[in-house]
Formats: C-alpha cells, sequence, structure tokens
C-alpha cells in the first residue's frame, strides 16, 4: 500500500514539533525531517544558557502578541489554535513539567535542556519519524502533484507535502532555493543583538547591570526600558536586546551606526531630577558626593557619571558648582553614546524577515500559492523578543502545521 509522505526541512523546534505531531495523528503518514547539519534542536540545546527557554507564562493571547515586532497580528489568530498552556500541556503530558521564574519565562523543572530534546526524540521514535542528518536542501519544485527535493549534490526525494521549517537566514542570498521555488521572501536583518561602543569609556564598567535604564535612539521614536549590562564592548541586557529586536530594520538601514541616550535613572527626568538634587544638597550637604549615591545606581556607576561630569571625588554636596550639577543631570538622565555596530546575543540569534505571511494560510499554515507547501517557526517573518516567545512561535506553526498536512492526506 502506498504511504503518503512529509518531508519536514528542518531539525530545529518547529520541525520537530511538525514532524511528531504529524506522525501522531497520522499513522499512515511517512514523515522524515532533513537536517542541512550534524546537530539536531541546536537552538534548543542552547537556549537560556542551556535550560531552554520552552514559553512565557502568559496567558492572554492580547498581551502575547505585543511581544513580536513582526507577525503580531498573524499570531493573533495562530494563538486560537494552539497558545501558551497547550504548549505546557503538551509536554506534562509527556512527563515534562514546566516551572515559571520571576520574570515569568517558563523551563523545564530539570533546569535542563536535554529534557525538551530527549522527549522530542523520544516522540520522533516512537512515531516512526526518520531523521536524515547532514541532508541540505539545494532545490524544490513540484513535478506531477508532488514535491521534488534536490539534497546536496546529487540525491532526489520525492514527497507528497513538505513543511519548511529550515529556521531564520542572515541573508537573502541563503533563501534562493526557496525563492527559485516561486516563494515571497521578505528580506532578513537581525534582531537580538547588543550595541557596540567602540570609542566609549563606559566599557571600563564592564560587568555593571543597572536594574532598571531607559534608552532612546536619538532621532527616532525606539524607547525601551528594562535592565542594562555593561560589557566589554559596549551595551547589553533586555532593554538593548528588545531595543534591537523593535528597531531591527531602522538600525539595518542605518548600518548599525547611531546614537542613543540612557536615562540611569528613569523615574525622573531632568526638571524632577534637579528638584531632589536641591533636597538632597540640604539633607547631605556635609557630605561628599563621590561617597554618597542616594539614587540606588551601582557605585563604578555613579563615580563614572561623576568623573564624566566633572565632579570632583572630595566635594561636598553643598560645595556643588551649578554648571557641575546641571551637567551631572544630563548625564543621569540622557547620557549619550555612539553606537557603532552590533554583536550576535549569545545563542539568542534571531532574523527578522523570511517567507511573506501575505502568502501563508494561517489556519493551516499552507502556502496559498503553492498546495501542500507547509511552513513553520522562524521561517516565516515572525520574530519575537527575548523570553521564551520564539519558541512559543515555533510549537504554534508546527501545530497548525502538523494538522494542515494531516487533513490534507
Amino acid at each position: 500500500m502506498y504511504k503518503k509522505r512529509l518531508i519536514v526541512i528542518g531539525g530545529g523546534a518547529a520541525g520537530f514539533f511538525c514532524a511528531v505531531n504529524a506522525a501522531r495523528i497520522c499513522p499512515d503518514l511517512e514523515v522524515i525531517i532533513l537536517e542541512k547539519t550534524s546537530k539536531l534542536l541546536g537552538k534548543v540545546r542552547i537556549s537560556g544558557g542551556g535550560r531552554c527557554n520552552v514559553t512565557h507564562a502568559c496567558f492572554s493571547i492580547a498581551d502575547m502578541i505585543k511581544k513580536y515586532p513582526r507577525g503580531g497580528s498573524f499570531l493573533k489568530k495562530a494563538f486560537h489554535h494552539f497558545f501558551t498552556e497547550d504548549t505546557i500541556h503538551w509536554f506534562r503530558e509527556r512527563g515534562v513539567e514546566l516551572k515559571t521564574e520571576a520574570d515569568g519565562r517558563m523551563f523545564p523543572v530539570t533546569d535542563s535542556s536535554q529534557t525538551i530534546i530527549d522527549c522530542l526524540l523520544k516522540e520522533a521514535n516512537k512515531y516512526g519519524v526518520q531523521i536524515r542528518m547532514n541532508r541540505e536542501l539545494k532545490q524544490l519544485s513540484a513535478e506531477n502533484g508532488r514535491w521534488s527535493l534536490r539534497i546536496n549534490e546529487d540525491e532526489i526525494m520525492q514527497s507528497d507535502f513538505v513543511c519548511i521549517a529550515s529556521g531564520g537566514y542572515p541573508k537573502m542570498a541563503q533563501y534562493g532555493w526557496l525563492s527559485n521555488a516561486g516563494v515571497e521572501v521578505e528580506n532578513p536583518v537581525p534582531s537580538l543583538f547588543t550595541f557596540n561602543l567602540p570609542e566609549s569609556p563606559v566599557r571600563s564598567l564592564m560587568g555593571v547591570t543597572v536594574e532598571n535604564a531607559r534608552v532612546k535612539v536619538a532621532g527616532s521614536k525606539l524607547t525601551e526600558e528594562g535592565p542594562l549590562l555593561i560589557t566589554h564592548w559596549g551595551m547589553s541586557g533586555p532593554v538593548i536586546l528588545k531595543l534591537s529586536a523593535w528597531g531591527a530594520r531602522e538600525l539595518a538601514a542605518r548600518n548599525w551606526e547611531f546614537s542613543i541616550l540612557v536615562n540611569w535613572l528613569p523615574d525622573y527626568n531632568e526638571n524632577s531630577l534637579r528638584d531632589l538634587f536641591q533636597q538632597k544638597r540640604f539633607e547631605l550637604a556635609s557630605q561628599k558626593i563621590a561617597n554618597r549615591n542616594p539614587f540606588g545606581l551601582p557605585n563604578r556607576l555613579w563615580e563614572f557619571l561623576l568623573t564624566q561630569s566633572g565632579v570632583r571625588e572630595d566635594l561636598r554636596w553643598a560645595d556643588l558648582p551649578a554648571a557641575a550639577q546641571n551637567k551631572l543631570i544630563k548625564n543621569c538622565c540622557a547620557s549619550e553614546y555612539a553606537v557603532k555596530g552590533k554583536t550576535t546575543f549569545k545563542e539568542e540569534f534571531v532574523t527578522a524577515g523570511g517567507v511573506k505571511l501575505s502568502g501563508i494560510d494561517v489556519n493551516s499554515m499552507q502556502s496559498r500559492k503553492y498546495p501542500n507547501l507547509f511552513y513553520a517557526g522562524e521561517a516565516i517573518d515572525v520574530d519575537g523578543i527575548t523570553g521564551g516567545f520564539n519558541f512559543q512561535n515555533a510549537w504554534t506553526t508546527g501545530w497548525i502545521a502538523a494538522k494542515g498536512i494531516v487533513s490534507n492526506v
């Protein structure tokens, strides 16, 4: 008896989720995963410092879609099919419990990404999913109602269904095999990156973390607030990553050269901070400014801001000259730094861009143009900020694709 075949391109989270669910729902379907490297589930393994940030404890679709700089309205519909609680339930049914951390990120209780990898591999094994490594798709074409795939240089495979779950590519040229098949692709640009400040003395503060800072890209509407980390190359931390995600296209257009304004005390603006300074000068009059940091900033940062403002270490609060005070207030509320270039944030490499959403039916993840061609995960033009949101997109779209494929068998 002829068995229909599904080939999934990509052995990552979305690819595996599509494959194992399709194989489970439809035992008569032959399911094959093609992975171009020698590693499976690479991002799962290294995500969250090796713990795997599976999803985010957000149970409101309206709130969740605000975490996606691109693709939010598409996911608003997709999440009605498979959402956060479905992810938690799916893994729980397979013996994997998730826990929620203070910031909302969800991890396996084992604190090991291997738990998630083992779960997915076990499912693949249980339902007979074939996994073929070091197989790179070079060409995709429709022939006689089926798909023909040229793998590596000389291998040809035929399939009834294809699901593209290849992840995001940083360069348009890498989407050539898709574009050549007639699929429309949104130009990719990097998202989730840190800022390089090659000429800034602030790098001397590497390792300093500020619990809450507001960062604005000068000459734009891009502003974010959150924890900031100073590194040996510049600035990182959630506030910078969020800014890079929301500004991915705009910052790429500037060739990653721009200025940022940092408010180290986001509860204040220059006027309200000036009023507070007057109060502190009275309360702390006889104390040295360098010894008494009344704003809760890390001491190294406070000393840096004093130096940058021309305030001597031995100066008392009562003796602070007006000009130096004004400069210090400005440096606290609007320090300016020149960004020149970016650095990929650890393993959390995410690309803005991919298959255009207008060409995808959100209720099945099937191509509107080509029957039996499906998509899942980061291959499509959806990307989230850091915190488990990109994985939730992978689970959701992988699930919908699996259901869509099975309904066509």
